[in-house]
Order: C-alpha cells, then sequence, then structure tokens
C-alpha cells in the first residue's frame, strides 16, 4: 500500500489557509452583524421612523429628522474611532473587537423596546437619538479592527482579497436586514408594521451578536501588532502620533473614499424612499430591488478585491468611482421610467460601480498607515469618509428633492461626491507592494525593547 507523505512545508501552508479561512470568516461575521444592526436602522428610517418617532411633522420634514438621527451615528462613529483606536493600537485588535460588537448589539436591542412618540412625547426621539449615538461609537472601532485582523494576518500577494471579505459584511448585514424586514412586509399590515413589527430586526440582533461573539473568541492577536509590542514601539498617544505623521493620509484617504458612503446610502436607504414617495413603488418592492442588488454585491466585492491584488489597488478604485459618476444621471434615468425591469437594471448597474470602488478601499486604507497607528488611521479615515458620504447623502438628497422635485439633482450631487473621490484618490500612492508588518521604531524604543 502507498502512503501519500505531506512534507512539511505544504502541510503548514494547508494549517495556515484554514486559520486564515477562520480568521476571515470571524471578521465576516462580526462586520455582518454591526451592519445590519447600522442598515437596519437605515431601513427603518426610509419606511416607518418618519411616523412613529416623528408624527406630529410634516411627512417630509418627519424624514428629514429621522435621516438626521440616522446621520447622527456618523458624527459619533468619529470618536469611537478615535477612542476605539487609540486602545487597538495599545491593547491589540482582539479586544476591541468584542467590545464594539458587544456594544452595538446592546444598543440595537435596546432600539427595539423604545415606546414610541405618542407613549413619551419628544423622550422617544431623544432616546433612540442616544441609542444611536451608541451604535456609532461602536462601529467606529468594529470595521478598522475587523479589517486589520484579516489584512494583518493575510499573505502579502492576497490582501485585497482577504480584505475585500470584510467589505462583504456591509451587503450581507444589509440583505439580512432587508429580508427580515420584506418578511415583516409580507406577513402583516402596514398598521401593525407600524404598530409593532418593525421592532422585530432590532430585536432578532441578539442572535447574530451571541454567534459573532462565540466565533472571536477563538481567533488570535495579529502578528503586525505583535511586532509592535514586541519592539516595545506602541504609541503612547496613537492618535497624535497619527495626526502628527500621517495626516495627509487620514484627510485625503478619507476623501477619496466618500463616494462609497454616498453611493451605497443613496442605493439603500436614499433611494428607497424616492421609489416609495416619487415613483408610487410599494415598501416590498424596492426591498426586493434592494436584497436583489445587494446579492449581486455579495459576489462583486471578492471579485475586485481579488483583481487589485492582481493589477494595483488604484486601478481597481479608479475604475469603480469612475462608473459611479458616469451612471450618477441614467440610474435615475431608468428609475423615473416606473418600469420594473429598468429598476432592477438600474440599481444592479450602480451598485456594480460600488463593488470595484469598495472592495479594495478596507485594504488600500490599511496600507496608507503604518503598524503602530495603523487602527487609528484606518478608522478615522474611513469614518471620516462615512461623515462626508454616508452621514450627508439621505438629508442632502431628501433636501434637494422637496426644492427641485427633480431626479436630477441627485444625480448631480453623486457625481460630485465621485470626482471629489477621484481628485484624492489621484494624490495618494499606490500601496499594494508596502511592507505592512515593518515596524517603525525609534533609537529609544529599540533599547527599551
Amino acid at each position: 500500500m502507498t502512503q501519500s507523505l505531506e512534507t512539511p512545508t505544504a502541510a503548514s501552508a494547508r494549517l495556515d489557509l484554514v486559520k486564515m479561512r477562520k480568521i476571515a470568516f470571524a471578521s465576516v461575521i462580526g462586520t455582518t452583524v454591526e451592519w445590519y444592526d447600522l442598515f437596519v436602522f437605515a431601513t427603518a428610517s426610509a419606511l416607518v421612523f418618519n411616523k412613529i418617532f416623528f408624527p406630529s411633522f410634516d411627512p417630509l420634514v418627519g424624514t428629514m429628522l429621522a435621516f438626521g438621527t440616522f446621520a447622527s451615528a456618523y458624527v459619533a462613529r468619529m470618536i469611537g474611532a478615535i477612542i476605539f483606536g487609540h486602545f487597538g493600537d495599545r491593547v491589540g485588535r482582539k479586544s476591541m473587537l468584542l467590545v464594539s460588537l458587544l456594544t452595538m448589539g446592546a444598543a440595537t436591542f435596546a432600539i427595539g423596546l423604545l415606546p414610541d412618540y405618542n407613549t413619551i412625547g419628544v423622550m422617544a426621539p431623544l432616546l433612540l437619538l442616544l441609542l444611536r449615538v451608541i451604535q456609532g461609537l461602536a462601529l467606529g472601532g468594529e470595521w478598522g479592527g475587523a479589517v486589520l485582523m484579516t489584512v494583518e494576518h493575510a499573505p502579502a500577494h492576497r490582501r485585497g482579497f482577504y480584505g475585500s471579505l470584510v467589505q462583504v459584511g456591509v451587503p450581507a448585514g444589509t440583505l439580512i436586514a432587508n429580508i427580515v424586514f420584506l418578511i415583516a412586509a409580507l406577513t402583516m399590515s402596514s398598521d401593525s408594521l407600524h404598530a409593532w413589527g418593525w421592532r422585530i430586526p432590532f430585536l432578532a440582533s441578539a442572535l447574530l451578536v451571541a454567534v459573532g461573539i462565540y466565533i472571536r473568541l477563538h481567533i488570535e492577536e495579529t502578528p503586525s501588532f505583535q511586532a509592535v509590542k514586541s519592539a516595545g514601539a506602541k504609541a503612547k498617544m496613537p492618535f497624535a502620533s497619527l495626526m502628527a505623521k500621517y495626516w495627509k493620509q487620514v484627510v485625503l484617504g478619507g476623501v477619496a473614499t466618500l463616494s462609497t458612503g454616498s453611493t451605497f446610502t443613496l442605493l439603500v436607504a436614499s433611494g428607497v424612499a424616492y421609489g416609495k414617495k416619487e415613483l408610487g413603488h410599494s415598501e416590498s418592492l424596492m426591498l426586493w430591488v434592494v436584497l436583489a442588488s445587494c446579492a449581486l454585491c455579495f459576489v462583486l466585492i471578492p471579485f475586485f478585491g481579488n483583481l487589485s491584488d492582481k493589477y494595483g489597488r488604484k486601478p481597481i478604485i479608479y475604475a469603480g468611482v469612475a462608473a459611479e459618476a458616469l451612471f450618477a444621471f441614467p440610474m435615475f434615468w431608468l428609475m423615473d421610467t416606473k418600469s420594473v425591469a429598468l429598476l432592477f437594471v438600474a440599481y444592479l448597474v450602480m451598485m456594480t460601480a460600488f463593488a470595484a470602488n469598495y472592495g479594495p478601499i478596507a485594504t488600500f486604507l490599511a496600507e496608507l498607515f503604518g503598524s503602530k497607528v495603523r487602527y487609528s488611521g484606518l478608522s478615522v479615515a474611513y469614518m471620516l469618509s462615512g461623515l462626508l458620504g454616508s452621514a450627508a447623502t439621505p438629508f442632502i438628497t431628501t433636501w434637494l428633492l422637496g426644492i427641485t422635485h427633480q431626479s436630477s439633482s441627485i444625480a448631480w450631487y453623486i457625481m460630485g461626491a465621485a470626482l471629489v473621490s477621484l481628485c484624492a484618490l489621484f494624490v495618494l500612492t499606490e500601496t499594494r507592494h508596502g511592507n505592512i508588518d515593518a515596524v517603525d521604531v525609534s533609537p529609544a524604543e529599540a533599547a527599551a525593547a
């Protein structure tokens, strides 16, 4: 009988692959939970929150206030990025991932228990705002840690692919959030949905959080952080060190990523409200459109992340941002026909452009910063992009429609955001071949180590 022998090198490679898959799965599960919690709020803002928490206002004003509460989390995300980034660079990536996930889950569950405006008056929207801010603080620390957990573990020639897997959490979380709302819309009346059905997606998040915590308890700290720790090179004040050395990368990275937030928020929040109120489509149809486009995005993000390992981060991101700008007007031309088939085409094409932009961006931002301040740099740059793009988009698009009653005003806004991102991206350098494990150690740090 012939016995197959595996060489030590092959065995090591196989074990590394198994370990890498486990780490990537843990990050994807965690970010899926976090983005589910975030976008279940966005969906509720577009569909029901204006009537539940802001019923005494004009419908347009109520929707803008609901989206304003949605946007408040993005300010909190920036603060959360600084706080969690500090401890992520000082204490480690893994512990911050656990804290952020627990915090997000608790806030989302509490939203599902909130009394409405008719029950406790103005305290209802104020409590909603408070819980939304807590969600933002948690997400500010979650995303950067999850990206670093995969990118800093990944082999150099596969960083783009593994970093893009974390990005899959965005369409996956949105997909689950919309499935839950779609089921609610199909199985209950509109009155029941507004009375109590909207609470189910928020309360159900507890199950996802439990799964995420269990998986993340069984992953290891990243090699990059361990190298910084071993060298005694941890920054005393990571945010201060970051802004002293990398402030240009923070600002340019945030602006370069701006269009991802504008485009995705348009598709999953503003576009839903536009399709329902301006075009007369049903809530369930708009949810189906979002589901289909997120399912496509789920596949395309890793595809474009993989391409960035072959051709570089910037060329793929360039293509995605340019496509977003070029398709801004055609998207609304198709939607304004009120054809259901063309509505799906509009969403699927724009989501493809978004996937090309979004797939490589996490790895690209991570590679811009040194390992001593990478958690802070990555988190702050990305949350800055959310503040500039995602937070502003629902409010601005609702306002533009209110004063112009023309979809072209939204198209101009999306095109402008894409062009601004292209300009910032042009200034930044390609990062694919950098050594992210190198530790910049000063003579004093080396002597202390």
